[in-house]
């Protein structure tokens, strides 16, 4: 009996497609874990955790504010990529073309052409959500491998796996699909006294 509803439930890859076709915007929060597993041991360590809130309206725009352990924020505005430091009072910015590509923001925030940039495939069942497996497939990307946990067709959870054996484990909170946005909200303002660094 306990197989029953995830048989009944779609596909993570067709939960994640209409998803991705019904969702122009979204906001929530996260809970980030960044695991080291060491090549010795076997076993997983978590070196550090964080924690924030994001919102995102496709394609390309989105405001990504880690507020724990300390302020950092990713904001892009479709155009360009602007990345704050509020200890540092600096701001790094790049072109979003380059900065986005393969990166995992892309899945969740760039256009809907997903197939562009990755292989998809429908991962294991595990921790009561439907994963689907997404392989970057250029080389140069910061990521080997992605894993996304979708339930009820709302992403729960990333995995991002880097060619450094390093795990960044993310879990969404709260996710609202298509709140109401105001129309500069991803206008980024540089903070007064900032220095800026263009890449």
């Amino acid at each position: 009996m306990a197989l029953l509803p995830s048989l009944a439930s779609a596909s993570a890859l067709e939960q994640f497609k209409t998803f991705v076709s019904s969702t122009q915007s979204a906001k929530g929060e996260f809970y980030q874990q960044l695991v080291k597993i060491d090549a010795g041991s076997k076993t997983p360590k978590v070196s550090s955790t964080s924690s924030g809130i994001f919102i995102f309206a496709r394609p390309g725009k989105f405001i990504w504010t880690y507020q724990k352990p300390y302020e950092q924020i990713l904001q892009a505005d479709g155009d360009k990529l602007f990345i704050y430091d509020k200890d540092l009072n600096q701001v790094t910015t790049k072109s979003l073309g380059n900065a986005l590509g393969s990166s995992p923001a892309a899945i969740l925030f760039g256009s809907n052409d997903l197939e562009k940039n990755f292989i998809l495939k429908e991962g294991q069942a595990k921790d009561g959500m439907e994963w689907l497996e997404a392989t970057p497939k250029a080389k140069d990307t910061t990521f080997d491998h992605i894993g996304i946990g979708l339930k009820d067709g709302v992403p729960q959870a990333m995995e991002l796996r880097d060619s450094f054996g390093q795990v960044s484990l993310l879990t969404f909170k709260n996710f609202v699909k298509n709140p109401p946005l105001s129309a500069g909200q991803f206008k980024f303002v540089v903070p007064k006294g900032a220095d800026v660094l263009d890449q």
